[in-house]
């Protein structure tokens, strides 16, 4: 790594990170999506740039040397603090650090960008490093997709050691007490999707029969729309095992409004017999 604790060190710096920027621009351009949705504007990667690390403000926005501020794309910011303090120590170990910095789409109404970023002559990558390490989630977050979904497959392995965000269990979907504490937070919850109904302006993926406590999916019309082109539909959805994330609200019970790429399916479907109590309790 270099520091740059002067003029010699920056034009070094800018000289070995030119080398780099089109193998960065390779491997983390090409992890945006192949498929053509609505947000695939937003994914585009930019031409790649040199940067200097000078610190980190909330939530994980990465202020640059040069006073630009960028968030790092398809990471969601841990909500709990000790996890969000941890997050924040990974990035600040690399302040001074040569980055190459490329910006996808245009700037957040905070006139943020969104930036896969890599520390200059090195294979660090800080989204994949702090979700490798368990200190963060793969999320589209504001967007409507999630440009780089091979960080679900870094998520995964961090799951599956049971690293920093993943040492407990994951959320169920029919544990209505434990979803209700976590109102107003971001959550990955697990579950079977019991029913899917479908209505003019929005659909619902129901993971409890109607009067129990547990956790209801709302889906717009239009995320509704993109995952139909992605082969889901009710048909397709009821019975599979899922994980969804998304901000958790608290109306009638736990609900979360999720976008596109907040539904990951995790088994085939579970059909049950059908008849008339099995479809009064479905129904919605």
């Amino acid at each position: 790594m270099i520091r740059t604790d002067g003029k010699p060190a920056e034009w070094r710096l800018y000289r070995m990170a030119r080398a780099t920027a089109a193998l960065v621009l390779a491997t983390l351009g090409a992890a945006a999506p192949a498929r053509a949705a609505p947000g695939a504007a937003e994914c585009r990667p930019e031409p790649a740039r040199i940067e200097i690390f000078a610190g980190v403000g909330l939530r994980g926005e990465i202020r640059l040397a040069s006073g630009a501020r960028v968030v790092l794309d398809s990471v969601r910011w841990p909500d709990a603090p000790e996890a969000a303090e941890a997050a924040r120590a990974w990035l600040d170990a690399r302040r001074g650090d040569g980055l190459v910095v490329v910006p996808r789409g245009p700037p957040d109404r905070w006139g943020r960008e969104h930036a896969d970023i890599q520390v200059a002559d090195t294979d660090i990558d800080l989204a994949g490093g702090l979700i490798a390490a368990g200190l963060a989630f793969s999320d589209a977050d504001e967007r409507d997709s999630l440009c780089r979904p091979a960080l679900r497959a870094v998520e995964d392995a961090a799951r599956d050691k049971k690293l920093g965000l993943w040492r407990e269990s994951p959320l169920q979907a029919t544990d209505g007490p434990a979803l209700r504490a976590r109102e107003g937070r971001f959550v990955v919850v697990e579950g079977h999707i019991r029913h899917v109904g479908e209505r003019s302006a929005r659909t619902y993926l129901d993971f409890v029969a109607r009067g129990e406590d547990g956790l209801t999916v709302t889906v717009s019309k239009r995320t509704w729309r993109t995952m139909r082109t992605r082969g889901l539909s009710a048909a397709s959805l009821e019975g599979r095992r899922v994980r969804v994330r998304g901000i958790l609200e608290v109306w009638r019970g736990p609900t979360v409004e999720a976008n596109a790429d907040g539904v990951e399916i995790l088994s085939e479907p579970d059909r049950r017999e059908a008849g008339p109590t099995g479809e009064r309790e479905l129904r919605r």
